[in-house]
């Protein structure tokens, strides 16, 4: 009975079939040197065809597995545990073959038992040890001799019949102890190589994603936190953009009859500032509506697709609109894609906005405030520079990522919800402290590719 595996850890042990795979390859590999080496290097009297038979059956499993791991069935940890029984038994038929408990890398059972204490849960572990154990006991009596290496002593009763040939027969023991010595020397000069290697890369890799996985970790839970913030801040804007409704509804009405009393004609400065009022009463109502509409009615609205330069033109306008005294160097890198395609979101508009704003409150009026885009038909990268103090140190680690009080204005709550947009739609933000002064806010994003839409559908 398969058990329910999340998508996180399926991804995990999926790896570990993976890693599975890789150490089959080895393991074959390093069995048809040994082989080889055997039979034509050291003229070892083995049971070749056998051997061979066994190596082909774990090429064939390998085939198997590499098959495997292209289909989307979820692989269990089962399946996982399986796989390295298969070695087990393939490494005993190896050694049953060479000599059993006798053969001088018999070390070799020490590994599945490694592997499996890696990638699997402890009771497994277990499990691979009474395995292991077994066959190991089982090689001590079942197994094919060695007879070419093992040491012969001659029969004491040669020394009374023929005394040359008890000692030629002494000879050719001493040769066959050196042998055999020499067997077992190379046995553990090689397991000692082979182990220290596999163990240092194991535990390197293991370390490498055990650092990934804590990684995805602690951003899985700053996204959870900062999402959590949003909701909240949500919440209260909701609230806010309903209790001050009806009191700028009232402004906006006494606003109106101010007007009707005041005419242009008799009263033209008073008259003229109340057109100011009235027109950034309107400013605060849409503000307000766009605060209290829910998110899926904002990305209906405005979630359509449209032509990447006339979106930053757009962007622009609406900008300079409420800030048309300030300078603005708009560069966009030459040889871009001009038929590149965004999908044009409300929420991302007012985050670009919300950068700008910020940018041209913290520079100088004189030097104004620099808007770099650069793209091709996967991903544009824009770059907003003012050229102020830049962001201070105490909150250059903070800002965006949590609302910060501070006494300058650009990095609070704007901010905050200006990186919880461009996380939300999959892109990213990185902001730095320019070396010629003032600060950076690089955004990355995602645009809309219709070969991939369509290859997706």
């Amino acid at each position: 009975m398969l058990s329910h595996i999340s998508p996180k850890s399926q991804i995990s042990v999926r790896q570990n079939l993976n890693w599975l795979f890789i150490l089959r390859n080895l393991m074959i590999f390093f069995g048809i040197i040994l082989i080889i080496l055997s039979v034509y290097g050291l003229g070892l009297h083995l049971p070749e065809q056998q051997l061979w038979l066994v190596v082909l059956s774990m090429a064939a499993a390998n085939i198997y597995t590499s098959m495997r791991m292209q289909t989307d069935d979820p692989v269990t940890e089962h399946e996982i545990f399986s796989q390295i029984c298969l070695d087990v038994l393939a490494i005993a038929v190896l050694l049953y073959l060479t000599g059993g408990a006798s053969n001088p890398i018999t070390w070799v059972f020490l590994l599945p038992l490694i592997i499996t204490a890696i990638m699997l849960p402890q009771n497994y572990a277990w499990y691979m040890v009474i395995l292991t154990t077994s066959l190991y006991t089982m090689l001590i009596a079942f197994n094919v001799p060695l007879p070419s290496v093992e040491p012969h002593m001659p029969d004491p009763a040669l020394i009374q019949s023929n005394n040359e040939s008890y000692k030629m027969l002494q000879h050719a023991h001493a040769m066959n102890d050196k042998s055999y010595f020499s067997l077992h020397m190379f046995g553990m000069w090689f397991g000692f190589v082979f182990s220290a290697g596999l163990v240092a890369y194991f535990v390197v890799e293991l370390a490498r994603t055990l650092r990934i996985q804590e990684r995805s970790l602690a951003e899985a839970r700053e996204n959870t936190l900062r999402d959590e913030r949003v909701v909240a801040l949500g919440t209260l804007a909701a609230s806010a953009a309903h209790d001050m409704g009806t009191p700028l509804g009232t402004i906006a009405i006494l606003s109106h009859e101010l007007e009707q009393e005041y005419p242009s004609h008799r009263y033209p400065d008073l008259h003229e500032k109340m057109v100011i009022i009235q027109h950034q009463i309107t400013r605060c109502k849409d503000a307000l509506s766009v605060m209290s509409a829910s998110a899926g009615e904002m990305r209906a609205e405005s979630g359509s697709k449209i032509l990447l330069v006339q979106y930053l033109d757009d962007v622009i306008k609406q900008w300079r609109v409420h800030k048309f005294g300030v300078k603005l160097n708009f560069i966009i890198a030459p040889n871009v894609a001009t038929d590149a395609i965004i999908i044009a979101e409300r929420t991302l508009t007012h985050a670009l906005i919300n950068i700008l704003n910020n940018a041209a409150e913290a520079t100088p009026i004189d030097k104004g405030v620099e808007f770099y885009a650069s793209w091709d038909l996967n991903e544009v990268t824009i770059k907003i520079r003012d050229f102020g103090a830049g962001f201070p140190p105490e909150l250059v680690e903070f800002a965006g990522k949590q609302p910060v009080v501070s006494k300058k204005r650009g990095l609070g709550v704007g901010l905050f919800l200006t990186y919880s947009t461009i996380n939300h739609l999959g892109g990213k933000i990185n902001h730095y402290n320019s070396d010629s002064g003032g600060a950076v806010v690089e955004i990355t994003l995602p645009l809309f590719n219709l070969e991939i839409s369509d290859n997706e559908f």
